[in-house]
C-alpha cells in the first residue's frame, strides 16, 4: 500500500502540526514563496555594505520609481526583501519603530543584530501559534554599527545568519555562483556594485534594464544610508553591456 501524501493527510492545514517526518509544511510553502520573489543581493565591502535589487517591473505602464525594494530602517540600517512585500512592510515598520524607541530611550543608534533578532522573534511566533500563517518573506538587513559593516539574512522560519555576501529570491542560484567565484573581502562599494549588477544581469538576461535596478549602501565612515543615483547605475550598466 502506497503511503498517502502529507497534503491528503492534512499535515499542511495547520501551522502548528508537524508531519511524521518532522516538517512544518506551511513554513516550507512560505520558503517556496520567497524563491519566487524578486532577487536581492547583499555584499559586505571593505568600506561599507550594500544592497542591489531587481524591482522586476514587467508591466510597461507601471511607474518604476513607485516600486520600492530597499527600505531605510534607521540612518545606519536598511533592508531588502523577497517574497510577499506587504508582509515585509509589517516587519519593517516594527523595526523602524524599535530603532526610534532605542534612540529616544538610550540616545544612541541601535545595533544591527538587535533589529534582526526582533524581526526574527515575530517571524518565529508565527510558526507556532494557531490561527496565524508564516510571514512569506525573506529579508536582507544591512547596517554599520560598532562592530563594523554587517549583513544578515532572515527566512520565514525566524532563523538568521550573518553573511559576507548573499542572495535571496528567484535569481539566487545564478547570482550565488558569481558571488562565490569573485567575492573578496577587500572589495570596495564601487566594485561591489559592479559585481552585484553583473550577478543580476546574469540572471535577468536580455530583459536587464535600468528601471528594474535599485541599489543603496551604507559606508563605514559616514554610517549614512544612501541610494545609488540612476546616473551611476546607468554608467555601470553600460560597462557591463560592453563586456
Amino acid at each position: 500500500m502506497q503511503p498517502m501524501p502529507h497534503q491528503l493527510m492534512g499535515y499542511d492545514r495547520a501551522i502548528t502540526m508537524f508531519s511524521p517526518d518532522g516538517r512544518l509544511l506551511q513554513v516550507e510553502y512560505a520558503k517556496k514563496t520567497v524563491k519566487q520573489g524578486s532577487t536581492a543581493i547583499g555584499i559586505v565591502c571593505s568600506d561599507g555594505v550594500l544592497l542591489i535589487t531587481d524591482k522586476r517591473i514587467i508591466e510597461k505602464l507601471i511607474v518604476a520609481d513607485s516600486v520600492e525594494k530597499i527600505f531605510e530602517i534607521d540612518s545606519h540600517i536598511a533592508s531588502a526583501a523577497a517574497g510577499i512585500i506587504s508582509d515585509a512592510r509589517v516587519l519593517l515598520e516594527r523595526a523602524q519603530l524599535k530603532a526610534q524607541q532605542h534612540r529616544v530611550t538610550y540616545d544612541a543608534p541601535i545595533d544591527t543584530l538587535t533589529v534582526v533578532k526582533d524581526i526574527c522573534a515575530l517571524k518565529q511566533i508565527c510558526t507556532q501559534s494557531g490561527g496565524l500563517r508564516p510571514f512569506g518573506v525573506a529579508m536582507l538587513v544591512i547596517g554599520v554599527d560598532s562592530q563594523g559593516p554587517r549583513l544578515y539574512e532572515t527566512d520565514p522560519t525566524g532563523i538568521y545568519f550573518e553573511f559576507k555576501a548573499t542572495v535571496i529570491g528567484e535569481g539566487e542560484t545564478e547570482a550565488e555562483e558569481l558571488l562565490n567565484a569573485e567575492y573578496k573581502e577587500s572589495i570596495t562599494i564601487e566594485d561591489g556594485l559592479k559585481l552585484g549588477m553583473r550577478a543580476l544581469a546574469k540572471f535577468i538576461g536580455k530583459d536587464f534594464d535600468l528601471k528594474r535596478i535599485d541599489a543603496a549602501y551604507i559606508t563605514t565612515k559616514e554610517k549614512e544610508f544612501t541610494h545609488v543615483s540612476k546616473e551611476k547605475l546607468d554608467k555601470i550598466m553600460k560597462e557591463i553591456k560592453r563586456k
